[in-house]
């Protein structure tokens, strides 16, 4: 037993920065950060807060699902921070929602979408959950140096989540961690203490892009690889790669490795930007709403994130094509 789909949702912040306007008061222009990266815009939390966000994810995708907050048996959140250290932002979507189950975060950074559901396929094969609500939220924007063009240009703020339901529709899913501080890092608040002598720096995030570029394209295309393997399936059997949205040189270079078509590798990077942990899911929200995804399509989502850690897995989608809500990006 593992789980199936049973619905999704997502939320983008009303705020739209385009590169223009981040040329405004960085040394950068549109060309510059398109061709390196993708990417032509975010959306960045301007009056939201992470759980607000969260909370719109999570009522869209139950909606989707045709569930009640009340039948959840568990919310798990994957960010790298909510409005607190504690309570966790799991807590608050199960106050906002007026759920009333178990509740917890975990932090995989940009892979945090799978290893959340790696952690839900475990509820569900020991048979404690009926109802699992999975959401990602981040607010990436306020991690950042604004003064750093490398980093702060590359990323944006949303969330989305997934209510899971009893179903065998996870066919493999791998996980992997490497400590490693020097590639990325966002230092965690000081506080004032006065005995600490161990001054930490700006809380914002620390990125060699280089190093990143090398484990990323490795970490995605052989995640599908061997999740495939791992499923009996062949490369060609998969309808559709959802990536980690976090430059599309990245994406280019891992599906050269896969030797996959262009058409089957699925991107929003161009109007999103890198949201971490939401990335995947608030893709996989627009695919669905979109009618690009068919019943019994087989989907390979692979994902890296700080820590620095990888996740893929191979997908069966179980649910009738929707009519698209949406024009397709």
């Amino acid at each position: 037993m593992s789980f199936t789909i049973a619905g999704t949702g997502s939320y983008l912040p009303q705020k739209v920065v385009t590169n223009d306007d981040l040329a405004t008061f960085l040394d950068t222009s549109d060309e510059w950060i398109s061709t390196r990266t993708g990417i032509r815009s975010r959306h960045v939390a301007v009056a939201e807060t992470v759980t607000e966000m969260a909370v719109a994810a999570a009522r869209a995708a139950l909606a989707d699902s045709g569930s009640a907050p009340e039948q959840l048996d568990l919310i798990l959140c994957a960010t790298l921070a909510g409005e607190y250290i504690t309570p966790s932002l799991s807590c608050m979507v199960q106050k906002e929602l007026g759920a009333c189950c178990p509740a917890f975060d975990l932090n995989a950074a940009c892979s945090g979408f799978l290893y959340a559901l790696d952690v839900a396929a475990g509820y569900f094969a020991r048979g404690r959950v009926k109802k699992v609500l999975v959401v990602c939220a981040e607010a990436m924007t306020r991690l950042m140096d604004w003064t750093d063009r490398s980093t702060c240009v590359l990323f944006g703020d949303g969330a989305a989540a997934v209510v899971l339901e009893p179903g065998e529709d996870l066919l493999a899913i791998r996980l992997s961690a490497t400590g490693n501080s020097d590639a990325l890092h966002i230092p965690h608040v000081s506080g004032n203490c006065p005995y600490s002598g161990y001054d930490r720096g700006p809380v914002s995030l620390v990125m060699n892009g280089q190093e990143v570029y090398k484990f990323a394209v490795a970490a995605m295309s052989q995640g599908v690889e061997k999740a495939a393997a791992e499923a009996g399936i062949a490369l060609e059997d998969i309808a559709l790669v959802i990536p980690h949205q976090a430059n599309m040189r990245i994406l280019e270079a891992a599906r050269k490795k896969l030797r996959m078509p262009a058409e089957k590798i699925a991107s929003n990077i161009g109007q999103c930007g890198n949201t971490s942990a939401a990335s995947l899911p608030i893709l996989l929200d627009q695919l669905n709403r979109q009618g690009r995804l068919n019943k019994g399509d087989l989907l390979a989502l692979t994902a890296f994130g700080g820590g620095l850690t990888t996740g893929a897995c191979i997908l069966r989608w179980a649910r009738e094509r929707k009519k698209a809500e949406e024009p397709a990006f």
